[in-house]
């Protein structure tokens, strides 16, 4: 098996990241395995997430044709479509100097059976070496309660700007430099 990072390029594997989006998301994860695995929050729609990759294509994960993860680029233009994570951009607004090009990482997500083979940072080296030349950092925020999603991020070199309160639960907007 070898997995083939990329950006996305076609409808398929949009479809397929929400396929990924749908299975680990926090709504469908049993308990226990929110605990030992993780999750994601956001649901994107197709057309959302088509725009974003026009503005910016997503890193993905494939092998062979099945998308295996993925890590979204969210251009802070689209800081007003996703309701969730309204509050995310006016924290970034708050901390990250104007005028400083910055990405947000939307979403990342590794399929159950790919996990623990080094995916989650090889979708953020290829991120961060596709992105660097015209962005000065990726932000992104991590549910407090998500600890191997915070593990996860800090191990690759995230840092944390601060913690917020917003939608009822604590965050932790982290970047990436």
């Amino acid at each position: 098996m070898e997995i083939k990072l990329t950006r996305c390029s076609t409808k398929a594997e949009l479809q397929q990241i929400l396929d990924l989006q749908q299975k680990n998301h926090l709504q469908n994860v049993h308990a226990d395995e929110k605990e030992k695995e993780g999750f994601v929050t956001v649901s994107h729609t197709l057309e959302l997430l088509a725009e974003m990759n026009a503005a910016c294509p997503h890193i993905i994960a494939k092998d062979q044709d099945k998308v295996v993860g993925y890590a979204l680029c969210m251009h802070p233009r689209f800081g007003n479509d996703v309701e969730v994570l309204k509050p995310m951009f006016v924290e970034i607004d708050a901390v990250i100097p104007k005028g400083d090009p910055y990405m947000v990482m939307g979403q990342i997500c590794i399929d159950k059976e790919y996990r623990r083979q080094g995916i989650f940072r090889k979708l953020y080296e290829t991120m961060k070496n596709t992105l660097m030349p015209n962005f000065t950092s990726i932000v992104t925020e991590v549910d407090a309660t998500n600890l191997r999603s915070l593990v996860a991020h800090y191990a690759v070199g995230f840092e944390e700007l601060k913690t917020y309160h917003a939608g009822g639960q604590d965050w932790k907007l982290i970047v990436l430099r």
